[in-house]
């Protein structure tokens, strides 16, 4: 019998998973883990989607805490810091 510990930690785990399996989503944490960090500009141009889009996925991953922004002037950079999401991604290509 699982206990309230594992039960919890199965639940984030398919939370992550759920995030990742939408296709732009999964695109975007495999950019960024390749890229290291960049802007929506360059991510709409690389999934050929409108930056609104995009942004809402970007803000999706944000607040499930995958990737985090950083302005730089004018530009939001975007860096991949869930080390497990990067795992998962890194199996998978």
């Amino acid at each position: 019998m699982e206990t309230e510990n594992e039960i919890a930690m199965i639940r984030k785990k398919a939370t992550l998973l759920k995030a990742l399996s939408n296709p732009v989503r999964l695109c975007i944490v495999k950019e960024l883990l390749e890229r290291g960090s960049c802007n929506v500009t360059s991510m709409q141009n690389c999934l050929q989607l409108s930056q609104s889009t995009v942004s809402q996925h970007l803000g999706r991953l944000r607040d499930m805490g995958i990737i985090v922004s950083e302005r730089k002037g004018t530009e939001v950079h975007y860096s991949l810091v869930n080390d497990e999401a990067a795992s998962v991604v890194r199996v998978l290509f």
